[in-house]
């Protein structure tokens, strides 16, 4: 169906640029190097549009472009180039000229590179894919891992020996069946077991890391139980405690957070003239980290599983694989590595709904005025670094542009937006503290984390910011 100036009008209206759509001013040229990037880039992500002619700031006017004059024989260029077709579409706008290049989508299990890079979109920017995600496309046609067995040639009997079924049922708020059939069936129809012929059963390793009653007797799996180490002081120098989970993720979860909440360092604070002992981090922060990095590890790395490392003055809690989203964009994306295991773990009341825990976490440090957490990548590995009560004037530079980058992030996940004041009020700083709070989104700015709100005009008093991908 033909492209309509009322639907560009329509696609105007987003509140963000998303994964399909990507609008480029491009009045008089665009460069055809950059053009073939695009191209490559939307196909891995599933296609979309690359629209030439409209501000990619909002309120996204209509500016026209003057750019490829003979959209046929540009197709052509880009096919030659990338080795698919993209349709480009000529739309007369009564603002002017626009260009849609309809981009295809990828094929299952490949992806597109462009003189052998693969890449990908980063807010605005274009990047390379790591090397993560490209074994993850490659792999799109083979079984999930966690589709597999990991025990076969079950009886019913031997899977609910196995398997901790009733604190599954307690978590999923069920009555526990009177008869084991029940039991049985439940599991199968949840994608934890499979039932083969002769009534016997294979417990599929999801079912078997979510389950378990001892990991240890899963041998493919006792290497993902999770992990608790404990030291002495701020460094690895030192270690107090190391200690595996026993238990599946999921019937094994409230035990672990316990653990971990047992073996935080405690802080003396004053509240209304009492003096009073807090834990070093909020449960709730340390409850949705670990959810999430169980969640969001790549389980086809051998060797290793997620931890939670206990510091005098931090806790980093990591997972196997880097991030299937950047660490930027954590706070407001839903995207799971393992929709089905994150399926089954809301089922249970252990994770959040799609794409609010990150946000429960911030929300919880900036309440206890705690630095922002530090999401970073290491080799083949995700971490996130919580540390607990620190004043603004013992923050590092980056530490203040962090925190008033993810303060700015909630706000919009919040539909609200941050101000210098919702910046003093997140540092606990008085009105006294707005030049220095000033200072510190100017600085945002400049790394190009956030950016004004030109809706609310450009009143430095009354100034408004919103992230960079908004």
């Amino acid at each position: 169906m033909a492209t309509t100036p009322k639907t560009i009008d329509l696609w105007r209206q987003i509140s963000s640029q998303n994964r399909t759509l990507e609008f480029k001013e491009a009045k008089t040229q665009f460069n055809n190097k950059k053009l073939f990037e695009y191209c490559v880039a939307i196909a891995n992500e599933r296609g979309g549009k690359l629209i030439l002619g409209i501000a990619d700031k909002p309120p996204r006017p209509v500016v026209g472009t003057s750019s490829f004059q003979n959209p046929a024989a540009m197709e052509e260029k880009i096919f030659q180039k990338v080795g698919f077709r993209v349709d480009i579409e000529e739309v007369e706008h009564p603002d002017g000229r626009v260009l849609v290049f309809h981009i295809p989508p990828r094929s299952q299990g490949t992806a597109y590179h462009l003189d052998g890079v693969y890449l990908m979109r980063v807010g605005q920017a274009l990047t390379s894919m790591s090397e993560d995600q490209l074994r993850r496309i490659f792999s799109e046609d083979a079984p999930d891992w966690l589709d597999l067995p990991s025990k076969t040639e079950l009886s019913s009997q031997e899977v609910v020996e196995l398997l901790d079924t009733q604190t599954y049922f307690d978590l999923l708020k069920l009555p526990y069946p009177t008869q084991q059939t029940g039991v049985i069936d439940r599991l199968i129809n949840d994608q934890l077991i499979d039932h083969h012929q002769n009534s016997r059963y294979s417990i599929r390793r999801m079912g078997a890391l979510l389950l378990a009653k001892r990991l240890e007797n899963f041998p493919d799996l006792a290497r993902k139980a999770a992990r608790v180490v404990v030291y002495l002081g701020k460094s690895k120098l030192n270690t107090r405690l190391d200690q595996t989970e026993v238990k599946g993720y999921a019937v094994g979860f409230r035990g672990l957070i316990d653990f971990v909440m047992s073996h935080l360092p405690q802080n003396e604070i004053i509240e209304e003239a009492i003096r009073k002992e807090v834990k070093l981090v909020p449960e709730v922060a340390i409850r949705e980290l670990v959810a999430n990095a169980l969640v969001h590890q790549d389980f086809t790395i051998g060797g290793s599983s997620m931890m939670v490392e206990i510091y005098s003055d931090r806790v980093e809690i990591s997972n196997p694989g880097e991030p299937v989203v950047p660490i930027e964009r954590f706070i407001d994306n839903n995207n799971s590595r393992n929709e089905n295991m994150a399926r089954v773990m809301r089922m249970m009341g252990i994770c959040e709904e799609k794409g609010s825990g990150i946000d429960k976490v911030i929300y919880e440090v900036e309440a206890f005025e705690l630095p922002a957490p530090e999401f970073r990548t290491r080799h083949k590995s995700t971490i996130v670094s919580i540390s607990g009560p620190r004043e603004f004037s013992q923050m590092s530079s980056s530490e203040r542009v962090r925190a008033c980058y993810q303060h700015c992030a909630l706000k919009w996940v919040m539909s609200e937006h941050m101000t210098n004041q919702s910046l003093r009020t997140r540092f606990g700083l008085s009105e006294r503290k707005s030049a220095t709070v000033s200072q510190v989104i100017s600085t945002t700015a400049e790394e190009g984390l956030i950016k004004p709100d030109d809706r609310n005009g450009y009143s430095r008093k009354y100034a408004r910011y919103l992230p960079f991908w908004a």
